[in-house]
């Protein structure tokens, strides 16, 4: 074995070192606790090249970033002094430093993956150590359930070990089988806290440059804050330094007066630098300065920044939501969970005695969520159906994963996969899927290279891939062929392993040697559209404004070229709301369109009518949402205009239509019948009616050509169809439209009033009757309103007997002084129902 560095310092975990070698070699796993700090990262894998389980295998570290992989893998060799790729090396995306010697192979979760589908064995893999795990990537958890499956069935002498801070022991030890679980204590040094508060009205970057100044003045040592993304970075950059970043290195020397410090170097880090630069943030400040890191959650686990013993902490990070219902995967700024700030705060006192400054109250830490939510409970998992799909399985519950995927998001994936043909219509895996399974992408980013291949356009689509999965590659402008120009011009490192990934993914697409492929960046739509035919976007006649084909609206800057443009393929877009921000597309052709989609294409009869009412016709040829072409049509087809009156009929309102009141009535009747269960009848109401619009109004339509031709001999049509004769009868039994008094007259029932059937009738026409008047075979009596022989209310009863008997007395003797020339008897059930006044003189 390699002779290790005597100049190591030592670390708290290597008080558990034996315990977990002892572990291992009873059992096939164990879980590591190890508190930040511990030095777990680095000194475990060291400590298992000597267990006699191990062989020659090699062992694995998982890292959830590439940045962290090659660190760590720089602190083991440095340890062991060797260089990167001897006994330690590392395997990420775009760089790879391994050799035959290696025994330590650092790779990224989604490497793993990749290795784990090509060989479900692991030949030659002795251990995997999942590091970080409490992050729960969706790459870590399908890593973890896979490499469990393949201990069971193929390998019982491979070793497992998860290892984090702030894992969940007990639960992932169950999963792994009742593993004994090893705890190490951190060397945390004390860390103050001290909360400077947020001003919601203001935005974050000039309020963290205040508190990194604010650090500088109080405080020793360099400084790490954290920010949400690039752009904040970025900017608050240019407020310290008083310099446009892009136009400096990878570090920026903060030199201007009254900026900063001369012995200051600002220190930007985020996922879309290349290697060197990220590499050179978390080395250590030069001799006699102090280091600003200002870096996304990427330096939040794994890393230690020698020197940082102050942390800045805005409280935000940019987290990725998917979107199911757009197919979208928007990018959200989130205030962070307390453990993610727990290991923010962490970071200051990894080397000694530090200061966190935090921008918000103390009191509203309680109210952040405990924890991340692990990525598989809100990712886009077409991926992870796929890449199950060829392990051998379409049930996700048949592997041992943390956490279950909600099966509505499975669903989802599997209906996206289906439409790209790499599952059948029985959710099986294709040859199609399997060479989508095949490339280390995205389902969508895979098909799109694989279908281009068949169209000629394999090496521009490969060069499109790597620009949208890796962020940065091309710069920022918009126009994703302006990006393909630029990133075939950078002489830059980062660039030409760009540029190599993506000549590997043309040749992992390609099933056998084919001709030179047109790689114009001009067709950069084309390929983008295979990849989302959902995001073909078209002009709404407002320039910068764009209509998706999935109905979503969408908008770029009016002064940027791809504003005019009348068909995009869009690629990135950001936001929520009916119209998002377009970031990134290409421009599509007509002919493009009609070419790539024709079977998706539909060309109808489309009728809608104009303001007045009238129809007009037009024949449409249609994407989805967007319509490619329309002329004219002089003889519409009669259904489509009559279904085009009835939609029409269905947005103004039931109540709009020209019922005459008799109708309306009639309507009212037989609504109370049928809610007082006299009769089986249809409902009449507005919203009965506009609920079966085409069946009772619909047939009358045929021959209609404006709302205008809807009248009142039509809608009485339509109603007598609703109520035949018997029908009809029956309302009228026990609805009766009008109530006949003892003097003759026929007094309008209103079926529609709040206290339910009700008539307003003079009380006299009522004198002689003994018994109340009632409707629906006398379960419902009739609300009299009585009136004065003024027609003014006098009285309201539903008991006219008991009115006769009670309070009719003290209204008599009101009535008969304001009308003494009507008749007011003291018994008016005895006595003669009038419609006069008494005759003269009596």
């Amino acid at each position: 074995m390699p002779r290790r560095s005597d100049a190591t310092e030592p670390l708290p975990i290597d008080a558990v070192l034996p315990e977990l070698l002892a572990a291992l070699e009873s059992h096939t796993s164990a879980v590591l606790v190890a508190e930040p700090g511990a030095g777990k990262t680095t000194r475990v894998p060291l400590a298992l090249l000597d267990a006699p389980w191990r062989g020659d295998g090699r062992i694995l570290v998982l890292e959830p970033r590439r940045l962290a992989a090659r660190a760590a893998a720089r602190r083991m060799a440095e340890t062991l002094g060797e260089a990167v790729g001897d006994t330690v090396g590392f395997r990420v995306r775009m760089e790879t430093r391994v050799s035959p010697r290696t025994r330590i192979e650092v790779v990224t979760e989604g490497v793993f993956t990749r290795l784990i589908l090509d060989d479900p064995e692991l030949r030659g893999v002795a251990c995997v150590l999942f590091d970080e795990f409490h992050e729960r990537s969706l790459d870590g958890d399908l890593g973890l359930a896979l490499a469990l499956e393949v201990q069971g069935a193929l390998r019982d002498d491979l070793r497992l070990v998860p290892m984090s801070a702030t894992i969940d022991a007990a639960a992932v030890a169950r999963l792994l089988g009742d593993a004994p679980v090893v705890e190490s204590k951190g060397r945390s040094f004390p860390v103050e806290t001290r909360y400077l508060g947020r001003r919601a009205e203001e935005r974050i970057e000039p309020q963290v440059t205040r508190a990194i100044r604010k650090a500088l003045a109080e405080e020793t040592g360099s400084i790490l804050a954290f920010l949400p993304g690039q752009g904040e970075i970025l900017r608050v950059a240019e407020q310290l330094t008083g310099q446009l970043p892009e136009q400096l290195p990878g570090q920026l020397a903060g030199q201007m007066a009254g900026q900063l410090p001369a012995d200051c170097v600002v220190a930007p880090l985020y996922g879309a630098l290349d290697a060197r630069a990220q590499d050179a943030a978390i080395r250590p400040a030069p001799a006699g300065t102090r280091k600003i890191v200002l870096a996304t959650s990427i330096a939040q686990t794994s890393l230690t920044i020698e020197g940082v013993r102050v942390v800045v902490d805005s409280g935000l990070a940019r987290v990725p939501r998917y979107e199911p219902q757009t197919g979208l995967t928007r990018l959200e700024t989130v205030r962070v969970s307390r453990a993610a700030a727990d290991q923010r705060r962490g970071r200051a006192g990894r080397t000694e005695p530090g200061v966190c400054y935090r921008l918000w109250d103390e009191a509203q830490t309680q109210a952040l969520a405990a924890a991340d939510r692990p990525e598989i409970l809100e990712a886009d998992l077409s991926g992870l159906a796929l890449d199950l799909a060829l392990w051998g399985t379409s049930d996700p519950t048949s592997l041992a994963f943390p956490d279950l995927p909600p099966m509505a998001a499975w669903a989802e994936a599997v209906t996206l996969l289906k439409a790209l043909h790499a599952f059948d219509g029985g959710g099986r895996i294709t040859d199609h899927g399997r060479t989508l399974a095949r490339l280390p992408l995205a389902p969508r980013l895979a098909h799109m290279l694989v279908d281009a291949e068949g169209r000629g356009l394999g090496a521009l689509a490969a060069d499109v891939a790597v620009i949208l999965t890796e962020p940065g590659l091309g710069g920022s402008d918009p126009d994703l062929r302006e990006r393909v120009r630029r990133l075939r011009r950078d002489g830059g490192r980062r660039a030409k392993d760009a540029r190599a990934l993506a000549a590997r993914w043309h040749r992992l697409a390609r099933p056998r040697a084919s001709a030179k492929t047109d790689d114009a960046p001009e067709r950069c739509g084309e390929v983008l559209a295979l990849a989302y035919p959902e995001r073909v976007a078209q002009a709404r006649g407002q320039r910068g404004r764009f209509r998706l084909a999935n109905g979503r609206g969408a908008e770029i800057a009016e002064e940027q070229a791809l504003a005019g443009e009348t068909f995009l393929a869009i690629a990135e877009i950001q936001g929520r709301a009916a119209s998002g921000r377009i970031l990134l597309a290409a421009p599509l052709t007509p002919g493009e369109i009609e070419a790539l989609f024709a079977d998706d294409i539909i060309e109808e009869d489309e009728v809608r009518l104009e303001a007045n009412g009238t129809v007009r016709a037009r024949r449409v040829r249609r994407l989805a949402a967007l319509e490619l072409a329309s002329r004219p049509v002089a003889s519409p087809d009669p259904e489509a205009i009559r279904m085009a009156l009835v939609a029409e009929v269905r947005r103004r309102g039931i109540d709009r239509l020209p019922w005459t009141k008799d109708q309306l009535r009639l309507r009212a009747r037989a609504e109370f019948v049928r809610k007082a269960g006299g009769a089986a009848l249809p409902d009449l109401s507005d919203a009965g009616l506009a609920d079966s619009l085409d069946d009772w109004l619909g047939p009358f339509l045929f021959g209609k050509t404006a709302i205008a031709a809807i009248d009142e001999s039509c809608l009485g049509d339509a109603l007598a169809t609703l109520l035949p004769h018997a029908l009809a009868a029956e309302v009228d039994r026990q609805a009766p439209s009008h109530f006949t008094a003892p003097t003759g007259s026929r007094v309008p029932i209103d079926y529609g009033a709040e206290a339910g059937p009700t008539i307003s009738i003079r009380v006299q026409e009522l004198f002689g009757l003994v018994k109340h008047p009632s409707v629906a075979d006398g379960r419902i009596p009739l609300t009299l309103e009585l009136l004065s022989p003024a027609h003014r209310p006098i009285q309201i009863t539903r008991d006219l007997p008991g009115f006769w008997k009670g309070s009719w007395a003290d209204v008599k003797g009101d009535m008969k002084g304001r009308y003494p020339k009507h008749p007011w008897p003291d018994d008016p059930a005895g006595a003669e129902a009038t419609r006069r006044a008494k005759p003269r003189g009596t």
